[in-house]
């Protein structure tokens, strides 16, 4: 498939050739959603806290006599059936994290992008002249590429602190150098925009990605000796 390829003005420059396959011959949609999960789930607090009947302040002494009195039987004021008590089920900070094996992480986001750009979701930039942070000018690019009210990734090869503070007022924008993408970050926006520099990269991460382990070598069971 063919991008075109614009400058900073909007204006067509261009073409770029790629075919998604080469970074990922076949898209996982559950490695995706395990990933995407996982993403989300390190991102959670954590700090959730409520108190039990044994941590809320309150007398501990049986309200009154078990039998006798004509009222259902109760215990002290701290139960998690009475007002002011604690809760029966109480909520205790947590970790929520947990990880994925590294290669699957790596596979995930190849094919998170090779399936953007099966869905025609990048545009593609020549590149970002910026002398001096200016919102106006990424907000200018954004309009000519058709992207002016939607949630977009603009990801450069490196780290650009010009470009990061020109774009940080944009609402729903967001800037993530090509090394630190990953398959949450690419599927979240509803679109992309890469510079050529940025997706070169990314392509040559992905052919020089490790090769298969290979399988241990099946050991013969072991005959019992007779005696």
């Amino acid at each position: 498939m063919n991008l075109a390829v614009y400058d900073m003005a909007g204006k067509k420059v261009g073409t770029y050739e790629i075919d998604p396959a080469e970074l990922a011959p076949k898209v996982n949609k559950q490695l995706l959603h395990d990933a995407v999960v996982m993403y989300q789930a390190n991102a959670r607090q954590g700090t959730q806290k409520t108190k039990t009947r044994g941590e809320v302040a309150g007398s501990t002494k049986k309200l009154y006599r078990q039998k006798g009195t004509g009222n259902a039987r109760a215990g002290a004021r701290r139960s998690g059936t009475r007002r002011g008590g604690g809760h029966i089920f109480a909520k205790h900070p947590r970790d929520f994290g947990w990880r994925m094996p590294r290669k699957s992480l790596q596979a995930a986001t190849r094919m998170a992008l090779a399936a953007r750009l099966a869905d025609d979701e990048v545009k593609l930039v020549d590149g970002v002249a910026l002398d001096a942070p200016k919102t106006a000018s990424v907000a200018k690019l954004m309009k000519a590429l058709g992207l002016g009210e939607s949630t977009v990734l603009f990801s450069p090869e490196k780290y650009d602190g010009v470009l990061w503070k020109s774009a940080r007022n944009i609402d729903g924008m967001s800037v993530s150098p090509v090394a630190e993408l990953n398959a949450w970050s690419i599927l979240q926006p509803r679109a992309i925009v890469m510079t050529k520099a940025a997706l070169d990269s990314f392509r040559a991460s992905a052919a020089a990605k490790p090769k298969a382990v290979k399988a241990a070598k099946p050991r013969r069971p072991r005959v019992a000796k007779e005696k």
